[in-house]
Order: structure tokens, then C-alpha cells, then sequence
């Protein structure tokens, strides 16, 4: 635990949790096993970026940051995650449901049991032309 990496200036705790219980929360990035992840090997990728989760409690670490326990329900386990390595899906603000207006069905029903695909608009160009 020598390697602990702090952010001295970063104190989460001074304001509420970014998170509430119960909330979709999607991985920003690839998050692998640091030693305290028991039964898995150091190094072993336990989430991925884009995995949907849900938020189960909420700790705290080194009297500094609030912990997450998502729940990574495809992958059958819980993930303690800092805030910053996770991305709400049911409270975006409203910059961002206006930038994805014509996909905010798809949005609303990411992880919620359905097997929805997102794809750019360039993507979805492709296909047309290809049609």
C-alpha cells in the first residue's frame, strides 16, 4: 500500500456523494486488480470501459474520497470505484441529453436488461448508404 497515489488537494468529502444509491453508472476506463481484489491476479482486468453498473453503498478511503461499490452485474461482483473513474446514466445533465437527443431512448435503456447497441452517426451513415 506504499504506492498509494493522493490528490492533496482533492477532498470529496467536503461536498455530497456524486452518486446515490441504486443509480447506472457506466466505466470510464479499463479498471484492473491492484492486490485488493481477492481471488483474482494482480493485473486481472475486472471492469471494462463501457460496462453498466449500479451503484450498491457508498464508503470512504484515507478520509479523502467517497468509494463506490458498483455492482457489475454482467460480471457477477462488486468493484470499490473512485468517482472519477465512473459516469452517471440516469442523472446526465441536460447539456448532454441535448447532444444526444436522437438517441436518449437508447441511452434511457442502456443496462437496463435490453441488448441496445449505440452507434455514431457516422456508422449509422454507413449503413444507410450501404442499404
Amino acid at each position: 500500500m506504499g504506492d498509494i497515489n493522493r490528490e492533496p488537494d482533492t477532498i470529496e468529502l467536503a461536498e455530497p456523494p456524486r452518486f446515490r444509491y441504486g443509480e447506472r453508472v457506466i466505466c470510464r476506463s479499463t479498471v484492473r486488480n491492484d492486490g485488493t481484489f481477492p481471488g483474482k491476479d494482480v493485473g486481472h482486468v475486472l471492469v471494462q470501459k463501457g460496462d453498466v453498473g449500479y451503484v450498491r453503498s457508498i464508503g470512504t478511503f484515507l478520509q479523502q474520497y467517497f468509494i463506490y461499490s458498483v455492482e457489475w452485474v454482467e460480471r457477477g461482483y462488486q468493484v470499490g470505484m473512485r468517482a472519477k473513474e465512473l459516469c452517471t446514466l440516469d442523472e446526465l445533465p441536460p447539456e448532454v441529453l441535448e447532444k444526444f437527443a436522437d438517441r436518449l431512448e437508447l441511452l434511457q435503456r442502456i443496462g437496463k436488461g435490453d441488448n441496445v447497441v449505440v452507434r455514431s452517426e457516422a456508422e449509422m451513415a454507413r449503413d444507410a448508404e450501404a442499404a
